[in-house]
């Protein structure tokens, strides 16, 4: 993890702020996980993911939020939602063409909090294999589709 501000300075405070401001704005409307955000204080998550952004970043910045694990207690994170969570995080970054130094930075170091978050770690998706069992599946004899039923044609009734 940087400590020398290198990163942090490739986005700059204004534009950390952004992103965060867009991630929560797709997290707390997700079909998926914004149930999960339902009542929570969103001005104050913005701020302390701020915080933890830019001191992982490498920026002069205390973090003056609970951990993760207290912070995620009373919360059942399933690792289905940290992915969608995850997945939301990449989209946004994307989005907002964040260096891709810094993106990398700031997935891994996601990534590296998971079993604070959720212990529950079964859910995660291997896409290439996911991918390659589809390839497979539409190769069997099974794969072909039934034929559609036949069409009846219905009489007017006099």
């Amino acid at each position: 993890m940087a400590r020398d501000g290198a990163l942090f300075d490739r986005i700059g405070g204004d534009a950390l702020r952004a992103v965060i401001v867009d991630f929560y704005d797709r997290i707390f409307v997700d079909p998926m996980i914004g149930f999960l955000f339902e009542g929570k204080d969103r001005q104050r998550l913005i701020d302390k993911e701020w915080e933890l952004a830019a001191r992982m970043l490498g920026a002069d910045v205390r973090y003056t939020g609970r951990s993760m694990p207290a912070a995620h207690a009373r919360v059942p994170i399933l690792g289905g939602h940290f992915e969608r969570r995850l997945q939301l995080l990449k989209n946004v970054l994307r989005d907002h063409a964040v260096d891709a130094d810094v993106v990398a930075a700031w997935v891994e170091h996601t990534l590296a909090l998971r079993s604070q978050v959720t212990g529950d770690a079964g859910s995660e998706c291997d896409h290439d294999v996911a991918a390659a069992r589809l390839v497979v599946d539409a190769a069997s004899p099974e794969a072909t589709a039934p034929p559609p039923p036949p069409i009846v044609k219905l009489g007017r009734r006099g």
